[in-house]
């Protein structure tokens, strides 16, 4: 029986696109507080451009060079751009319904007033007079197109304003120009309130649209409307033939900002003359063009929800609690050394994972840190660390991923931080993203040498931890250690690892591990055995590990699939997958930890990882699998997956057709799972220091009044 036709399988850009609705939906949700519902929104337009600037953009170039080869779900590149422009300019639309008809009002509502031109006071166009003539003229530079002065180059997700100006010379005639909306300046200008309470605003580029006469004196103006472009920004590294891989992407990262259009925003009502004269400008097809109902590009609502005095329209703020196998006051190595530990952020503090490395930079019986980095704060207490130990003499190595796409240019500047601390520091390896997260720290000790390590789902990322969930784990079991020091052997040199103890490693045997799992609970089904399999990711769409899914399936293995993202995997079909069901879970927190159980006949084998079921992750990244073996922390992973399974308020569940539907709540009691894990984390805390704990986190609903991928 055949397991992969094209009907069994669902297009990954679509598959992601009905994901980043999902966001929407959460924007759309009014039991989330209003300014949370303001951040979703601001999250679909970023993630849409990421989208655009990647997988759009590398699907046209399969077209422009002729690649017709269709997809797993029988999709030819040229058969998913056109769908993709059509869900996409849908979303779209529902995006600016919802912002213009819902969300504006209940602004408005709550004292928070976005004002055009016509709703000015005159205090406030004295404000604007003083403020155009002495912050915004001066740094606005006006670019005609004539004869003399080709169209320019125009910035990638650069803001900008069309200009139709008269022809003085020929009648009827007129002339182009654009001016860019500085990105030094802010978006948002704060206008004089006239009411005590409430705030104020209007967008710079409504500020220049108001006094554009005054860039063209002695011209008069027709027209001014804003457009955007998006380019094509996938980087190209010839690796191979690179003598100096830094400097490569150096330069790749300045092509970034003039790769091709690939996309086109312009105002609704835009003159059509403008928008013929963009579109042939910027080669761009009219598919590729989005007439927007309201400002362009609204990231800008993140500064909506930075304004202070507006808690309230917030969740309530998360306080990650010091993790149950924690003690209030402890040495860290003291406490790895007795015994396995557990963290599951952002409910428990990623504070420890910064005290490991911070405690082993000082302390002088540690001889030699090892890490990997693949994304990292702009103000890293761990990079900090890790050139403090250098400073101090510690042999420190750090693989530095230089290749982690939109990160490129924190990393290189880290990495050459790191260098000039003493640290050796390796920029990735060629062909392969290191995208696994390990820490190892050698230290002696009475007894010789012992190894303590750190392996995360996540990156070690202080900022981002506190709302992406992730598991990460502490061990000094002593073949974990020798595993790591095997894996940064291999990173560091060209020692092709033995045969590893605990650990998993891809390139090289990740992905016929987990086949290897997958077949042997179906094995067990077919000779009558309970088999059951839970995988939660962030994107499935690996068509080998879709296909032994499949067959599992077919031999009567449960198949719990928990996707936050992308996914390939097409459930409920007869004969095929109706022992699968998917579900995603979009919520407060990023859904980021990779957790893989199977029952291994009673086993229970629970394991921990940097990896998706992706071919990038299992073919061309260095990723880890790690198992989880203390019998009670075995217990709290199961736990984690029972609860993400019962969620009732956060989850959609995808059918045959590839699309997601609400939990059917009937019978089942509201449970929102990353509520469950705030309390969970927060009684914890209260059950170990009952006399000493003052109350740091307030309970939440599931009504929502309480209180958000990498890639």
């Amino acid at each position: 029986m055949s397991f992969n036709k094209p009907e069994y399988f669902i297009n990954r850009e679509l598959s992601w696109l009905e994901f980043n609705d999902r966001v929407l939906e959460e924007a759309k949700d009014r039991s989330n507080p209003l300014l949370e519902r303001i951040k979703f929104l601001s999250i679909v337009s970023s993630n849409l451009d990421e989208f655009f600037m990647i997988r759009v953009a590398s699907l046209k170039d399969q077209v422009n060079v002729g690649f017709n080869k269709p997809d797993p779900a029988g999709l030819t590149p040229k058969q998913q751009l056109k769908k993709i422009s059509i869900r996409t300019h849908k979303m779209v639309d529902e995006q600016y319904n919802m912002f213009n008809r819902a969300l504006l009002p209940r602004l408005k509502k709550n004292g928070i007033h976005m004002v055009y031109e016509e709703d000015l006071t005159d205090e406030q166009r004295n404000f604007l007079d003083e403020y155009f003539t002495n912050e915004i003229y001066p740094v606005l530079t006006p670019m005609a197109v004539d004869s003399s002065r080709p169209f320019p180059l125009i910035l990638n997700k650069s803001l900008n304003l069309g200009v139709l100006i008269k022809d003085k010379e020929t009648e009827n005639q007129y002339i182009f120009a654009t001016v860019q909306v500085p990105s030094v300046l802010p978006r948002i200008v704060e206008l004089p309130s006239p009411g005590y309470g409430s705030k104020h605003f209007i967008l710079l580029e409504e500020v220049i649209t108001m006094y554009i006469g005054c860039l063209f004196a002695g011209h008069d103006v027709i027209c001014t409307y804003p457009y955007r472009i998006t380019r094509n920004a996938d980087l190209s590294i010839e690796e191979d033939e690179a003598e100096d891989l830094l400097l490569e992407i150096e330069k790749s990262l300045k092509k970034r900002k003039w790769g091709a259009a690939i996309r086109l925003e312009v105002s609704c009502d835009m003159d059509e003359r403008l928008v013929h004269i963009l579109k042939d400008a910027l080669e761009t097809h009219q598919d590729d063009i989005y007439y927007i109902n309201g400002p362009l590009d609204l990231t800008f609502l993140m500064k909506i929800y930075s304004f202070e005095g507006y808690e309230h329209l917030k969740y309530l703020p998360h306080y990650p609690q010091t993790p149950q196998d924690l003690p209030e006051e402890h040495n860290i190595f003291e406490v790895i050394n007795n015994g396995d530990v557990l963290l599951h952020h952002p409910y428990e503090a990623f504070e420890p994972v910064v005290e490991f490395v911070q405690e082993a930079a000082r302390d002088p019986k540690v001889l030699a840190i090892k890490q990997t980095l693949y994304r990292v704060s702009g103000d890293s207490p761990i990079v900090k660390a890790l050139a403090e130990a250098a400073e101090r003499g510690k042999q420190v190595t750090v693989l530095v991923e230089v290749k982690a796409r939109f990160d490129e240019e924190n990393n290189i500047q880290w990495a050459k931080r790191l260098e000039k601390a003493g640290c050796h520091v390796i920029y990735g390896l060629v062909g392969l993203k290191t995208h696994s997260k390990i820490t190892l720290v050698v230290r002696r000790e009475e007894k010789g040498i012992k190894r303590y390590i750190h392996l995360g789902t996540g990156n070690y990322n202080d900022v981002t931890a506190r709302f992406y969930t992730d598991l990460g784990l502490f061990t000094s079991n002593e073949y974990f250690g020798a595993d790591a020091s095997a894996v940064f052997n291999m990173l560091s040199g060209y020692s092709e690892p033995p045969e590893l103890y605990k650990l998993e490693v891809a390139p090289l045997g990740l992905r016929t591990k987990f086949i290897e799992l997958i077949e042997n609970e179906m094995h067990n089904a077919l000779v009558g055995k309970k088999a059951r399999i839970i995988a939660k990711m962030n994107s499935l769409v690996d068509i080998e590990i879709a296909t032994a899914l499949y067959k599992a399936s077919s031999a009567g293995v449960k198949i719990d699939l928990i996707v936050r993202g992308i996914c390939c995997v097409r459930p409920g079909m007869q004969g095929i997958s109706e022992n699968i069901t998917v579900r995603s879970i979009v919520g407060r927190f990023l859904e980021h930890s990779r957790i893989y159980y199977f029952y291994n006949d009673g086993r229970e084998d629970i394991f921990l990882s940097s990896a998706d079921w992706m071919p990038r992750n299992l073919d061309r990244r260095v990723e880890l699998l790690f198992p989880i073996e203390d019998r009670v922390l075995k217990e709290r992973v199961l736990g984690i997956l029972d609860i993400t399974l019962e969620d009732t308020v956060k989850a959609r569940i995808l059918n045959s057709e590839g699309k997601y539907k609400k939990v059917d709540k009937r019978g089942k009691k509201p449970l929102n799972s990353q509520e469950y894990f705030c309390h969970l984390a927060y009684e914890q805390v209260k059950r170990y220091n009952r006399e000493r704990i003052t109350p740091v986190f307030e309970p939440i609903t599931s009504d929502g009044v309480f209180n958000k991928d990498e890639e």
